[in-house]
């Protein structure tokens, strides 16, 4: 029980990445309140344990975002643990990539982003020790075709951990960004049944495909990057700061 005591907020909680780390926080002994922008999964995710607090939220809109924010750090108190977890992906090609496009990618991965660490910050009392965590991507390091927009905002989070690492430098309050590769997720599952129609490929060949963008040519699993945050988290991670955590089963590579 690590974190017992300690309020977590999770953003895009209700599946995957988020309610794994949310789940993992949980069974830690932190009151985490998940968030996300359907109330069907966060409840689902919550309904078997009473350290989980559902709460909708959208990370694309400011006054969601400081209203309920506010309404959880005044629920169970300042928030000590940050992830900000919630993101989407799109796959297509630059030159067919509109405004639109571009703009609700960055919206949700990267002004999220900004905007759930800048309001949690503002939950802690001066000297109160803080984690805070912006999930990027294995995309963040390196560039990924067809998901440009995607690679800019996940390029994009990780230079605001740093960036925020330096600011906050010799206080209590870590900053680093976690970048995961291919998890087996919801939306990966989606991009290997759109690759299977686009392709005419079989479910195995499409899922061989994706995980060879692991070094070790596999999915990931949740836990693996739910484990990761726990450390971040933790009392020995205290002067890991400004750092990017790759867990894609080996050295980064095009």
């Amino acid at each position: 029980m690590t974190h017992q005591g300690k309020h977590a907020l999770v953003t895009g909680g209700g599946t995957g990445i988020g309610a794994a780390i949310a789940t993992a926080l949980a069974q830690a002994g932190a009151d985490v309140t998940i968030t996300g922008r359907r109330k069907g999964p966060l409840n689902a995710v919550a309904a078997d344990n009473p350290r989980l607090h559902p709460l909708v939220m959208d990370v694309t809109d400011e006054t969601s975002v400081r209203d309920e924010v506010a309404q959880a750090a005044k629920a169970r108190g300042p928030i000590q643990i940050c992830v900000a977890n919630a993101g989407i992906a799109t796959a297509g090609s630059f030159a067919n990539t509109s405004m639109s496009d571009w703009r609700a990618i960055m919206a949700t991965n990267l002004d999220g982003v900004f905007l759930t660490i800048q309001t949690a910050l503002a939950t802690l009392p001066d000297g109160m020790a803080g984690r805070m965590i912006g999930v990027s991507s294995i995309a963040g390091v390196r560039g990924l075709k067809n998901g440009v927009p995607y690679t800019a905002s996940k390029h994009g989070v990780i230079g605001l951990m740093r960036g925020l690492s330096e600011e906050y430098m010799g206080g209590p309050v870590t900053f680093n960004a976690l970048c995961p590769g291919y998890v087996n997720t919801d939306i990966v599952r989606d991009q290997i049944a759109n690759l299977q129609d686009k392709r005419s490929m079989t479910q195995d060949a499409a899922t061989a495909l994706f995980a060879s963008g692991n070094r070790h040519n596999r999915l990931l699993t949740v836990d693996e990057i739910a484990d990761a945050a726990l450390w971040l988290c933790s009392d020995g991670a205290r002067s890991v700061n400004g750092q990017t955590l790759e867990i894609s089963g080996g050295q980064t590579c095009p």
